[in-house]
């Protein structure tokens, strides 16, 4: 079986709790998150074979796409996803911090997954859309050529969906402001 993960954003929390129970019913996935989010979206996530997400994705786009925000389908997301979407990620050091925001849900794990699979970094936050109006990041660390590499690819990458709303790479961060991080 082939490791997948999806995610389908809406604008209303009504038209996204008709589409997570449309998920359950028209694909065999699991659901990871079903959830409100700010400032009253709706985010769903899901994993299970790549073509069951795939079919779960495009679903709810046909049969809900009035208030369709943003989705994503991943065939083989990077193993830091999963830990630096719960915070549970460990991390010793931080030579470089790599910082991504987005206006969307999606948007944000599709760069974060793109960032860790471009340069080697640990992707050790990703914030989705929870206190923050909508909007969403990832923070990442690792050398500061590896995090350069990984936040301007991942720019690149999802620069022309107009998602991308600012980004940084702070070289050797104070350890004072990386504790408040942790």
């Amino acid at each position: 079986m082939n490791k997948a993960i999806g995610m389908v954003e809406y604008m209303t929390v009504s038209t996204g709790i008709k589409a997570a129970d449309h998920i359950t019913k028209t694909a065999d996935v699991e659901l990871i998150q079903a959830q409100t989010v700010c400032p009253g979206k709706f985010i769903i996530m899901f994993s299970g074979d790549l073509s069951a997400v795939r079919e779960a994705a495009d679903a709810c786009e046909k049969q809900f796409p009035e208030h369709l925000i943003d989705k994503f389908v991943l065939g083989n997301p990077h193993d830091s996803i999963f830990k630096a979407l719960t915070c549970t990620a460990e991390i010793d050091d931080v030579a470089a911090l790599g910082v991504m925001e987005t206006y969307t849900s999606a948007s944000i794990i599709v760069a974060a997954d793109h960032a860790a699979k471009t340069a080697m970094v640990d992707v050790f936050e990703i914030r989705v859309a929870r206190g923050m109006c909508g909007k969403s990041y990832l923070l990442l660390t690792g050398t500061v050529s590896a995090v350069t590499a990984a936040i301007d690819s991942a720019v690149k990458y999802i620069k022309d969906e107009g998602t991308l709303l600012d980004y940084a790479v702070i070289a050797n961060p104070s350890k004072e402001f990386v504790r408040t991080l942790m």
